[in-house]
């Protein structure tokens, strides 16, 4: 996410914080959750928590954004 993308809302609000603590660009994380279609939403978000050791409220901001870009 570049500086000049501010979020508006939803779940994208928190895609700084992710940035900042995991490491890792936004961008990142929505490619790993485009690699999970099939999974229901909150197999999604237990696999990011277990996988790669996010928060729940990160993991469940990713998957619903991935969600709702279909």
């Amino acid at each position: 996410m570049s500086t000049n993308d501010k979020p508006q809302g939803g779940p994208a609000t928190y895609f700084p914080s992710i940035e900042k603590k995991y490491g890792q660009p936004i961008a990142h994380w929505l490619s790993l959750a485009e690699g999970l279609k099939g999974m229901k939403h909150m197999e999604m978000v237990a696999w990011f928590k277990t996988e790669h050791g996010l928060g729940h409220g990160h993991a469940n901001a990713i998957v619903a954004y991935q969600l709702a870009r279909k």
